[in-house]
C-alpha cells in the first residue's frame, strides 16, 4: 500500500522560490523531505481562499492527511478503471435496454450497474486495501485511508435518452479529501482529470475562463425544477436574469464545461458524494471556485456552485441574501 512521506517539522516554506509548480500557493508552513517534485501531492483545504502574496497557515494534520507522492500512478489506473467502464457504456447507448428505478426513484440500468462492477473489480485486484464508495453498490472498507468513489453514469437520465450529457465520475480520496478526479466522457472519447492543483482534457491543460462580470456570464443547471425542490426559486431567478445566458446543460458535463472555459457557472441544488468528490479536483485544478449553495466546504454540504473566481463571491450573494 502506497505510504504517504513523513512531514518531519514545520517550517516557513516559500514555493515560489522552489518551484513553478506552486507559484500561487505561497507561505505554508511545512517542511517536505526530499526530493520534492510536482507529484509529492500537497492540497491545503484553504486553497479556495488563496491569492498571491497572501499568508495561509497548514497545520501538520492537514498536512499530514493529504500528502501522498504517488499521484502519477493512480492517474494511470483512474485512466484505466474509465477506459474499462468505457467499453462498457458504449454497448449499451442508444439501445433499447430496461430502465429500473431505484428506491428514491432515480432511473438504473445494466450498464449502470455492469460499469462499476467493472471498476470494483478491477481496484479489488490491484488495490486490495482501499475502499470503495459507488453509487449503484455502497461502501466497501469504508474506514480506509485510501477510498476510490464511483459513479459509473452521472447523468442516467440523459443517457437512456441517447444524450450525450452524461459521464463516468471517478475521484481518489485519502483520508476523505479528494486528492484526484476524473471525469469521461465514453461516446465523445473525452477524458478530463484533475488533482486539485492542474486539469487536463486529452492530455492538454485546461482552465476555467476569465469572467468578472455576472452579465458576462453562461450559468448552467442540470435541472431547474430541483432548484425549486431544494433551493430559493426567487434568488436563483434572480441570478438568471442577471446572467448573460442560462441553459439546462447539466449533469456532469457542465462541470466540464466550466472547467475547459465553455461556461462560467454551473449550480446543482443537491448533489451525493459520488457526484461532489470527482468534481472538486477537476474545478481547482483548471483554477475554478467550488463550494455548496452558501459558500461553504461541499463535501459538508448536500449542493454545489462551481464558477470562474472573479463572480464566485458575488454569485453566493444573490442566492442567499434576504
Amino acid at each position: 500500500m502506497p505510504k504517504a512521506l513523513t512531514v518531519f517539522k514545520t517550517a516557513a516554506f516559500n514555493h515560489s522560490a522552489i518551484s513553478p509548480f506552486f507559484t500561487n500557493y505561497l507561505n505554508f508552513i511545512f517542511e517536505l523531505p526530499p526530493p520534492f517534485n510536482k507529484n509529492h501531492l500537497v492540497y491545503c483545504k484553504y486553497k479556495n481562499c488563496l491569492s498571491l502574496g497572501k499568508k495561509i497557515i497548514c497545520d501538520y494534520t492537514t498536512m499530514a492527511q493529504t500528502f501522498t507522492p504517488y499521484l502519477d500512478e493512480f492517474k494511470h489506473f483512474a485512466k484505466l478503471l474509465s477506459m474499462e467502464s468505457a467499453k462498457i457504456i458504449k454497448q449499451y447507448f442508444r439501445t433499447q435496454i430496461k430502465v429500473e428505478s431505484k428506491e428514491d426513484s432515480s432511473p438504473v440500468t445494466i450498464a449502470d450497474k455492469k460499469a462499476e462492477e467493472a471498476m470494483r473489480e478491477l481496484i479489488s485486484k490491484n488495490y486490495p486495501e482501499f475502499g470503495i464508495i459507488g453509487e449503484e453498490f455502497g461502501i466497501h472498507n469504508p474506514e480506509a485511508e485510501y477510498k476510490w468513489i464511483l459513479d459509473p453514469i452521472d447523468g442516467t437520465k440523459s443517457f437512456i435518452c441517447g444524450a450525450q450529457s452524461f459521464g463516468t465520475l471517478i475521484a481518489l480520496t485519502k483520508n476523505n479529501v479528494p486528492i484526484l478526479g476524473v471525469l469521461n466522457q465514453p461516446i465523445l472519447n473525452e477524458f478530463l482529470i484533475g488533482d486539485n492543483y492542474s486539469t487536463e482534457l486529452n492530455n492538454s491543460k485546461v482552465n476555467v475562463r476569465k469572467c468578472e462580470r455576472l452579465d458576462e456570464a453562461v450559468l448552467l443547471t442540470t435541472d431547474h425544477l430541483n432548484v425549486a425542490k431544494y433551493q430559493r426559486t426567487d434568488r436563483f431567478e434572480k441570478l438568471i436574469k442577471l446572467v448573460k445566458l442560462y441553459r439546462n446543460w447539466g449533469d456532469c458535463y457542465g462541470y466540464y464545461l466550466v472547467a475547459t472555459g465553455f461556461a462560467d457557472i454551473m449550480i446543482d441544488p443537491i448533489m451525493s458524494l459520488w457526484d461532489t468528490a470527482a468534481i472538486l479536483p477537476i474545478i481547482k485544478g483548471a483554477g475554478g471556485i467550488i463550494t455548496d449553495y452558501s459558500g461553504g466546504e461541499p463535501l459538508n454540504g448536500n449542493s454545489i456552485i462551481a464558477s470562474a473566481p472573479g463572480i464566485h463571491s458575488e454569485i453566493i450573494k444573490v442566492l442567499n441574501e434576504d
